[in-house]
């Protein structure tokens, strides 16, 4: 693929984030996505893609748009994969909190595990850290590995956990370790991301998340040179039969980053729903909105932050 897909997509990504953010705080989490979905789901008409959705809103009878196998684009060529999110972390949306994004990777075809909608065990790391993180290893003695490799005391690592009830013994660990941690309600996708962008304040990500989450931080950490590996967390039989139907024959597999996101052209974009670690959420104006995104490309390695101002139509009116 010749083009950056990602420069064309952030455009989806905005939009998806314009629309979602215009819920926040308003304890509707259905409303929200829904919103980011018709507003993403519509942008893609503009761009030139054949693309298929293969980690989307769900199956065909459950979701009437973006769902898996779903086409969308202009439909010309490049033929593409498309791993998304309109609207990771709906809580977070509903709720006003921290880290809500608007998520596209793309991909040639086959790029994505077609993962199913369950859980996933995950460790996520930057750059300096790739090929020594190991999920069948206790997260102590990960993170001395990943220590060593960042040249630091594990005291000085920030590990970042989704705050459940059943990441208890894995807190419990951590703290033991001596490493701090970090605790989010919500948004894995962008704590992975964070874990390869210097300054973020953040360094590993561990425990229990979503699967298709796992694979577009994957395909985020592709872009940059981070690494992870995730395995599959069936809650019961028939999601573990699902996982099966979509090829995953061995459950206790632990997936590497090639595995979830192959491939060495993987493009990706996000927007800041609300403000985040990584990315600063939708501000409005009278008449208008900021944005802030991020665009990414394994191929080229280039990280690209992109501040936008977006005016709507508007007609003053003057004995408001």
């Amino acid at each position: 693929m010749d083009r950056n897909l990602a420069l064309e997509a952030v455009r989806v990504t905005e939009a998806a984030a314009l629309s979602s953010a215009r819920l926040m705080g308003l304890g509707d989490e259905k409303q929200a996505d829904q919103a980011a979905v018709d507003a993403m789901r519509k942008a893609f008409n503009g761009v030139k893609i054949k693309g298929t959705v293969v980690i989307g809103e769900g199956e065909r009878d459950e979701a009437p748009m973006l769902y898996i196998g779903e086409k969308v684009g202009s439909g010309d060529l490049p033929e593409v994969d498309i791993a998304l999110d309109p609207l990771e972390g709906t809580t977070i949306c509903a709720t006003g909190g921290a880290n809500a994004l608007s998520v596209i990777a793309i991909g040639k075809k086959d790029s994505f595990l077609h993962a199913p909608d369950t859980y996933m065990e995950k460790i996520a790391v930057g750059p300096k850290a790739k090929g020594v993180i190991n999920l069948n290893k206790s997260p102590s003695d990960n993170l001395k590995v990943i220590a060593d490799a960042y040249n630091c005391y594990v005291q000085d690592l920030t590990v970042v956990i989704l705050d459940r009830p059943r990441h208890e013994n894995l807190i419990k660990e951590v703290r033991k370790s001596g490493a701090r941690i970090k605790l989010i309600m919500d948004g894995d996708v962008s704590a992975g991301m964070a874990t390869a962008i210097p300054d973020s304040g953040v360094d590993v990500l561990m425990g229990i998340g979503g699967a298709p989450e796992g694979v577009l931080a994957a395909a985020a950490l592709q872009c940059v040179g981070g690494d992870i590996q995730g395995r599959l967390k069936p809650r019961n039989d028939q999601e573990a039969e699902r996982a099966r139907s979509m090829g995953v024959k061995n459950l206790d597999k632990v997936f590497t980053i090639e595995e979830l996101a192959k491939g060495d052209d993987i493009m990706f974009a996000a927007t800041g729903v609300t403000n985040g670690d990584l990315l600063k959420g939708v501000r409005f104006f009278r008449g208008g909105a900021d944005t802030h995104s991020i665009v990414m490309r394994s191929k080229s390695r280039t990280v690209r932050f992109i501040e936008a101002k977006h005016h709507f139509d508007f007609k003053p009116d003057y004995n408001a």
